[in-house]
Parts: C-alpha cells; sequence; structure tokens
C-alpha cells in the first residue's frame, strides 16, 4: 500500500469511530495527505526516509508539535496554544519519516478539560484507563499505527492493559523529555515522568524505542548510552521470577491462568522459572509513588518567578524538601530491591480493585 492509502484507510476509520471514543482531539487531515504524497513520490524515486517512510501516526496532546495545537491534555489555558517549534519526540519521529495525522486526548487530569472524556473502544462504558487515555483508545480502535505516552505513575501501563494494545514505560532519562514540560520551567516531575511508546506490537515498541533513546542536547539528564541490539538469549539462559497475586490486589481468573499457561511454555521451552517476589511492600510501593507525586506537584508555587536564583527559601518549602528527598531515598531502596531479585526477570500481573 501506499502512504496516502494507509493515510486515507486511518482517516476514514477516525471519522466513522473517533465520536463516540474521543481519542483523537486534533487532526491535520490536509497536513496528513500532503505529507503522504510527499513520501510516495520519494519513494517512486527510490529515496527513503529512515525507518519510518510514509508512516501515519499520532501523538498524545503533552507532546509540542510545531504547527499542531497542543493544549496538555485540555488545559483552558492552552487551548489555542501553537508551538513554534517540535519537542524532541516529535522531531525525531518526523526525522524518521513518520507523518503525523494529529493528537491524542490525554493527560486526562483536568477536572475542566476543554476536552470531553475518551471511552474504551471495547466498551463505551468502561474507562481507557489514564492519563495516556486517548493513546490506549486510538490504537485499539485502529486510529493510528503508534504514538507516545506520558507516564509519571502508571499513566502508559494502565491503557495499554485496558485497551489490550502493546506499550512500554522505559527507564527514565532515557528518552528525552525537552518539549513536554510546557507548564513546568523547573521540570518538578523529571524524576518520575517518562516518555514511553505505545503501538499493536512488541516489534513496534522496539522499533520506536530505537528512534527516541539517546541524548538531545537540550535535556541534561538523558545519558549518551548507545543503542544496542542484542542476541535473542537462549531459552535455557534465562531465570524467571513470577507471580499472578499482589497483595492486596485480586487476579482475574482469566489473567492468572494466561500467566501460569506461559510460566509452563518457558518451563517446557528449558527456562528457569520460580515462583517469587522481590523483599518490597507492594502497597507501600503504591503509597509511596502516590506521596512523591503529591510532595513534587506541592513543593514549588505555580508561579514561574517561583524559580530564580533570587528567591529564599521558607522553612515550609525546607520541610518539604525534606520529605522529598527522604522519599526519593525510599524509593531507590526499593529500586534496590527490585534489582537483588535472584532471577534475571520479573513476570507478574495482576488487576487491582
Amino acid at each position: 500500500m501506499s502512504s496516502l492509502e494507509v493515510v486515507e484507510a486511518y482517516l476514514a476509520q477516525i471519522a466513522r469511530h473517533n465520536p463516540d471514543l474521543n481519542a483523537i482531539v486534533t487532526l491535520d487531515e490536509d497536513g496528513a495527505r500532503v505529507k503522504a504524497q510527499e513520501a510516495d513520490a520519494a519513494l517512486a524515486q527510490g529515496e527513503e526516509w529512515c525507518p519510518l517512510h510514509g508512516l501515519p501516526i499520532t501523538l498524545e496532546d503533552a507532546h509540542s508539535t510545531s504547527g499542531m495545537r497542543t493544549t496538555w491534555g485540555g488545559l483552558a489555558l492552552l487551548a489555542d496554544y501553537v508551538p513554534e517549534e517540535d519537542g524532541t519526540v516529535a522531531a525525531r519521529l518526523k526525522a524518521a519519516g513518520a507523518i503525523l495525522l494529529g493528537k491524542t486526548n490525554g493527560p486526562e487530569i483536568w477536572p475542566d478539560s476543554v476536552f470531553a472524556k475518551t471511552n474504551n473502544p471495547w466498551d463505551l462504558a468502561h474507562t481507557p484507563g489514564g492519563s495516556s487515555a486517548g493513546v490506549g483508545a486510538a490504537l485499539a480502535a485502529g486510529f493510528t499505527s503508534l504514538d507516545v505516552g506520558l507516564d509519571t505513575l502508571s499513566s502508559i501501563q494502565k491503557p495499554f492493559h485496558y485497551c489490550g494494545v502493546y506499550g512500554m514505560r522505559p527507564t527514565e532519562h532515557r528518552v528525552p523529555m525537552s518539549g513536554v514540560f510546557v507548564l513546568d520551567p523547573a521540570r518538578k516531575f523529571r524524576v518520575m515522568s517518562v516518555a514511553g511508546p505505545m503501538a499493536r506490537s512488541v516489534e513496534d515498541l522496539r522499533l520506536v524505542l530505537r528512534v527516541l533513546a539517546g541524548p538531545d542536547r537540550l535535556g541534561t539528564h538523558v545519558s549518551p548510552v548507545v543503542w544496542r541490539d542484542l542476541e535473542r538469549p537462549k531459552m535455557a539462559d534465562l531465570h524467571v521470577a513470577w507471580s499472578s497475586e499482589f497483595p492486596g490486589s485480586d487476579t482475574q481468573d482469566g489473567i492468572r491462568a494466561a500467566v501460569e499457561s506461559l510460566i509452563r511454555e518457558l518451563a517446557g521451552e528449558g527456562a528457569i522459572v520460580e515462583q517469587s517476589m522481590p523483599e518490597v511492600n507492594l502497597i507501600h510501593q503504591y503509597e509511596l509513588g502516590e506521596e512523591l507525586f503529591d510532595l513534587l506537584a506541592g513543593t514549588f508555587p505555580e508561579e514561574p518567578t517561583a524559580f530564580s536564583e533570587e528567591a529564599s527559601v521558607t522553612p515550609k518549602e525546607r520541610d518539604s524538601l525534606e520529605a522529598y528527598l527522604t522519599a526519593l531515598h525510599r524509593r531507590d531502596e526499593m529500586i534496590r530491591a527490585w534489582n537483588n531479585t535472584k532471577s534475571g526477570c520479573i513476570l507478574c500481573v495482576c488487576q487491582r480493585e
């Protein structure tokens, strides 16, 4: 198929189903068609635009996109905001040949969002998960080939789980966040927040992450670690710790059965499997995430002037800083506990009530 044919197929699907789902909140039909025609003409002349040549994609509304509205999930203050430059995620995907169809709804965190809520394509009465709700719904409904969500506290994991697609929260500081923190000059959520791919296959996650990973000379946290494609490991070399139960949670029978079936398959192919969990209180870990989020959100005043070098630190702010650093230390201890697990990989599936 030509790039234009793929674009038209996605646009037809969006026109048919998006009114019920509200997954796409900004759409550039004309721009996508023009770019697709350019991609087809280039390919006809033997010119290839890198690994995503002519591929239609969407991006969560939090990513800055040149010439396309960026509202950070429908914030009224940014209802008409159109950036002059792409953020790093958008720029790298375009440089790899992707065609931006539009923006997906998210983060769904504003009580007075200018956009209606997104519905789950499998059942309109159910949530698609958040906060990258539009991303998961758009992929599941066949509106787009791939997207990049934002994740602080499972904002990628929930939508891909609830919508039945694939997603990955990469290691922090692996993908640059330049062009994401439109509202926050201090980038206070850079400690916990990541940008990560969501798609319809694991192979596509790998493809997109390869495009996105690495420093961009704008952010200061991304290490210059070169992407490496490792050889597929032998099954006999894999050590897998697994569990289908989390304390404080219930697992659906179908999910438990699927996990246990997978474990039997891995063991049958030679992997060493062990039913165990790291020495971490998972309920405390969940609560710590909420606590750290609140500390980050409330540490600084909303006004950007509070970040000037002349600003003094009040006793209340000093207390918040102590609590924040203490929470970070507790987080480090939990990360170490996961890293020190005897088996090389953890497979856990659950569903919280």
